[in-house]
């Protein structure tokens, strides 16, 4: 009896149509495109405009894509997770309602939230699901509504963020690709520097925290960089090393899209050649859990069965970490 390991087997997504670019911003706060350039490397994002859509819509809409592209049926999935830090609503789980939505009757779903390291926890859990033996078809989704939270005179946050959803498919594989290896992190230090601070329960919902502003991301962006550069370059090189790989060996490198500046501090740590290195940021910007499935999405081209990629993530708490997994199949 061959290992079971966890593989990704299909990809899908979807941003929302309207784009609100370094220009328009120029027009709401006091930035301007050279700036927010030079330090993020983000010149626009996708935004959710419609007030009555929420993460759910941009959820299914990437696990339609999904399911559409790979000829998956829905009836056939056995769970799904929604990775997110904007649910539609606080107690009904989020996750739920996709799955009901998208068709997937057979499914239990539910929410997993770690900030900006959603996505990557996810594909942990996931995966430990498939390998247990008693799941075959794990839909995987990561999908936020940045938007829903942001403020828009918040120079500080407002330029770093979008909305977007992505979605993989993980089933079992016995010829030894998929999920290989990982090294998860978390530290409640980072609690002060990444949060919202009402809307919980400590601070819940009133008069006075919605005239404060208190229900949107504050970030302690200096501090918050300093732990982001240190903490996904240590656990990507811990990654190559448990695993004895080189640069040579690492083909790809699925870093999450909060700031251009920690992506290139990770690949230099890694010694990865440029070419190694995806990056999207600059057309969506910090869709927080959808990050390192979008870039899945928007680079599934270029993957070939056998692939080494390496994934990295880090966000608010402070969670981080990083998967080692390999390829599964080629594009057809």
């Amino acid at each position: 009896m061959n290992k079971i390991t966890a593989a990704i087997t299909a990809v899908g997504a979807y941003v929302p149509d309207y784009v609100l670019s370094n220009q328009v911003l120029e027009t709401m706060v006091d930035t301007n495109d050279e700036w927010i350039t030079s330090r993020t490397g983000i010149k626009e994002r996708r935004i959710l405009k419609d007030k009555d859509k929420g993460t759910s819509f941009l959820a299914i809409k990437a696990a339609q894509d999904l399911l559409q592209k790979s000829g998956t049926k829905p009836e056939d999935i056995d769970m799904v997770l929604l990775a997110t830090a904007t649910p539609d609503m606080p107690v009904a789980a989020t996750a739920v309602y996709v799955a009901s939505q998208i068709g997937a009757v057979n499914a239990f779903a539910y929410d997993l939230q770690a900030a900006c390291s959603s996505f990557l926890y996810g594909m942990s859990t996931a995966s430990a699901y498939i390998q247990s033996g008693r799941y075959k078809k794990v839909l995987l989704i990561g999908a936020d509504k940045m938007s829903s939270i942001i403020d828009y005179t918040d120079r500080a946050t407002c330029i770093i963020f979008g909305d977007g959803a992505g979605a993989v498919l993980f089933e079992p594989n016995e010829e030894g690709y998929g999920l290989q290896d990982e090294y998860l992190r978390s530290d409640g230090i980072g609690r002060e520097y990444l949060k919202i601070d009402a809307g919980g329960s400590i601070l819940p919902a009133s008069e006075e925290t919605v005239a404060n502003k208190q229900h949107y991301v504050f970030q302690d962006g200096k501090t918050v960089f300093k732990y982001a550069v240190s903490n996904m370059a240590d656990v990507s090189e811990k990654i190559m090393n448990r695993n004895n790989l080189s640069h040579d060996d690492v083909d790809w490198l699925i870093a999450h899209q909060a700031n251009k500046r920690i992506i290139d501090a990770t690949a230099s740590r890694m010694n990865l050649d440029e070419s190694k290195v995806l990056v999207n940021i600059e057309k969506y910007g910090n869709t927080t859990s959808a990050t390192l499935p979008l870039l899945l999405s928007d680079f599934e081209h270029q993957f070939k069965k056998g692939d080494n990629l390496v994934f990295a993530s880090f966000g608010g708490g402070f969670t981080w970490g990083s998967i080692y997994l390999k390829w599964a199949y080629d594009k057809k």
